[in-house]
């Protein structure tokens, strides 16, 4: 079973905050930064120091969003029923799904060339269809530096000896014995 589009597609987005940042400072005009800030924005005498404002903002904007719901859905949840996990083998990260995009950047990504930002665009849709179709959408860098790790796990329910298999996101290390998950889809959330 997949992770539903909506939700595959917040977590998706969330993981390139750090590259909305990258973009959003590449479009800053710093040489307008030394007339300092006023407010309110007036048409002619105060503008916003950000080339293509709408977009490089925007983006910001949505990434952050996309993240702070990730994170906060991450923290509510209680997990409550009881696991015993056989075997646990952690998966290890394939950083160049996310690092490509942030070479990309680097390459002169410009919300004024509609060309190059609707290619840059595409790129990223087609990221994403890979990383949701392939299951790794919790392969996130920015999890990984909150704590959170992907796990292939066998276990078994309380009380049961059938084993099942599937996938855990775990909010630090985990190795064989007694856990509460907290299904969500076909991930299993664990809080050690």
């Amino acid at each position: 079973m997949q992770f539903r589009l909506l939700t595959a597609i917040m977590v998706f987005l969330g993981s390139y905050l750090p590259l909305a940042v990258i973009l959003f400072s590449q479009n800053i005009d710093y040489k307008a930064l030394v007339h300092g800030f006023c407010w309110p924005l007036k048409t002619g005498t105060c503008s916003i120091p950000v080339n293509d404002a709408k977009y490089s903002i925007g983006f910001l904007i949505i990434t952050m969003i996309c993240f702070g719901i990730t994170v906060i859905s991450l923290l509510i949840i209680r997990p409550t029923q009881d696991i015993t996990v056989c075997e646990a083998e952690y998966v290890p990260t394939d950083l160049m799904n996310y690092t490509l995009p942030y070479v990309v950047s680097f390459m002169g990504v410009d919300y004024n060339e509609t060309n190059k930002f609707v290619g840059f665009c595409v790129f990223l849709g087609w990221m994403f269809w890979l990383t949701h179709k392939s299951g790794q959408i919790f392969l996130n860098p920015l999890l990984i530096a909150l704590g959170w790790r992907l796990y292939d796990v066998t276990y078994s329910f309380a009380g049961s000896h059938t084993q099942h298999k599937g996938r855990a996101l775990v909010k630090g290390y985990l190795e064989p014995g007694i856990y509460k998950q907290w299904p969500v889809q076909d991930i299993q959330i664990i809080k050690p």
